[in-house]
């Protein structure tokens, strides 16, 4: 009963700031949150919007496969973020666009436009609907444990309990109809402030979680310090190993890249950026939650290095699958109830920061991209409510596939729908070239001014730059099949699996595709 109650309070508090912060419900507050955001808050934000409640429970249970080697690609994350601020805002900002794939629109014309918009509908409706299923299936085996320990003693960790397939579809429902409640209104704005409410308390859960399993271990911050260190778990960098999916050039740049597709061209993740009050605010948001993921991930490392002395200390086994070891100790009650209720606090809290922001994305990217209709307030509306509706479809579409391998397929097609985005924003940012309109230059406009941005733009002639009928989706579609096809055939010659370097071929492919495509377009013109 503490239990439900505890995210009854934290739901009221969401619903709360949701009014508070969402007055108006016009289409510049729900897309572009007035431009008005400020970017510490943003900043703060962020951080947790970024980590999922998958990543709250897994990163903990990497030490086991990985040790420490996970920072490695948070190092080249600092890199990416980095260029994303100083190469991909100045972009954004100076063009003043409410989605980021109307650049393609500019620059390569309507299909490829479509084609982006596309391919990220595609891959976060199906990654973030495959992040909050894991959640979901989490919280609801510790509510059904709670109320029924006798009927889930012998029910696989991976599954639900007998009879309770009822009780998840209503905690899904629950979930993204809260999700849909609180952003309904003033969507992006509303997130700036939700999230970094939740950003606080993922973070107050995991320092409180930390500070018991030191308690439990009889350990002071200075002697648990030492423990990581001397663990043979500690390990961060690989130098010596080049075929190692944890070398440390493949994690840094492959942490570099993933920084850049997966943040600079999501709209999911720019939304947000795009609602501080100048290019500089926003520069200065990003840099500072790129530099936090270091601490952050840091945290999570350092927990899942405790939890297994405190396993070996209590004797216990240690599970195989990673994403276990967190949810061994505080989903069961081991380390407490108060444990027990930070774990869901904490879980819940990342959950919703990564899936409203996902929602009010898919809202955006639909309403202006697909549709054509950024400024009908009734059609937006009813885009957000089928937008949750099909969230709710395809987490169900997950339970009833029952399969983990399901969802590491998921995972897999999104680092390939990615591949497609890195290379169409590398073609189009090296086809498009700006100059300053004559009225710009009378006033000398200083790029430091969101507001007088919107004074440059771009200059692409139609019959040079634009792609005509299929001659930009084709390389597209054609890039993650040869992808797919080179990966199974190194396994097959020479027993190499790519890792994260799959996604940095994928856009190199789909870059050449489309030089090779306007190379024949042209000949044919």
């Amino acid at each position: 009963m503490t239990i439900i109650l505890v995210i009854t309070g934290y739901l009221a508090v969401l619903m709360i700031l949701s009014r508070l912060t969402a007055r108006q419900s016009t289409n510049e507050v729900f897309f572009r949150g007035e431009r008005k955001s400020p970017w510490y808050l943003v900043a703060w934000g962020m951080i947790g919007a970024s980590i999922s409640g998958v990543t709250f429970v897994s990163v903990p249970g990497m030490v086991l496969s990985s040790q420490m080697t996970y920072l490695q690609m948070c190092l080249g994350f600092i890199l990416g973020y980095v260029l994303v601020a100083f190469v991909l805002l100045p972009l954004f900002y100076r063009l003043n666009l409410t989605t980021i794939y109307s650049f393609l629109g500019e620059v390569l014309g309507r299909e490829a436009y479509k084609t982006g918009a596309w391919f990220f509908l595609l891959s976060k409706m199906t990654g973030a609907a495959a992040r909050f299923y894991v959640v979901c299936l989490v919280i609801w085996q510790v509510l059904w444990t709670s109320a029924a320990p006798h009927l889930v003693q012998n029910t696989p960790s991976s599954s639900l309990p007998e009879g309770g397939m009822w009780g998840f579809c209503l905690i899904v429902f629950l979930m993204v109809a809260l999700i849909w409640l609180y952003t309904r209104r003033g969507g992006i704005k509303t997130l700036v402030w939700t999230d970094g409410l939740q950003t606080l308390c993922m973070f107050t859960a995991l320092a409180l979680i930390i500070y018991k399993v030191m308690g439990q271990l009889d350990m002071g911050l200075a002697d648990a310090a030492r423990a990581i260190i001397a663990d043979e778990h500690s390990r961060v960098f690989v130098f010596d190993d080049w075929i190692s999916r944890q070398n440390f050039w493949k994690q840094f740049f492959s942490g570099m890249f993933v920084v850049i597709v997966m943040t600079g061209l999501d709209q999911d993740m720019m939304q947000k950026n795009l609602t501080c009050r100048s290019l500089r605010d926003a520069q200065k948001d990003m840099c500072t939650y790129g530099l936090a993921f270091v601490p952050a991930n840091l945290l999570f490392l350092s927990l899942g290095i405790l939890l297994v002395l405190l396993a070996q200390q209590n004797n216990m086994s240690i599970p195989d699958a990673g994403d276990q070891l967190l949810p061994m100790f505080a989903a069961t009650g081991a380390l407490g109830q108060d444990v027990l209720i930070l774990f869901l606090l904490g879980l819940v809290a990342a959950s919703f920061s990564s899936a409203d922001s996902a929602l009010t994305a898919m809202t955006t990217s639909f309403c202006v991209d697909i549709l054509g209709c950024p400024d009908d307030e009734r059609l937006r509306r009813r885009v957000h409510i089928a937008m949750a509706i099909s969230f709710v479809a395809v987490i169900l579409m997950f339970r009833m596939a029952n399969s983990p391998s399901v969802i590491d397929a998921i995972y897999v097609m999104c680092g390939y729908t990615y591949g497609p985005l890195l290379g169409l924003f590398a073609y189009a940012m090296i086809q498009g070239r700006f100059r300053e309109t004559e009225a710009t230059r009378s006033h000398g406009v200083k790029e430091s001014r969101c507001q007088d941005l919107s004074h440059f733009t771009l200059h692409t002639p139609h019959s040079t730059s634009h792609f005509r009928h299929g001659s930009a989706s084709i390389p597209c579609f054609i890039s993650p099949l040869l992808c797919f096809a080179l990966d199974q055939f190194s396994q097959y010659m020479w027993n190499y699996h790519f890792g994260y370097e799959l996604l940095m071929l994928n856009g190199l492919l789909t870059f050449f595709g489309l030089c090779i495509a306007r190379r024949i377009q042209n000949i044919n013109h």
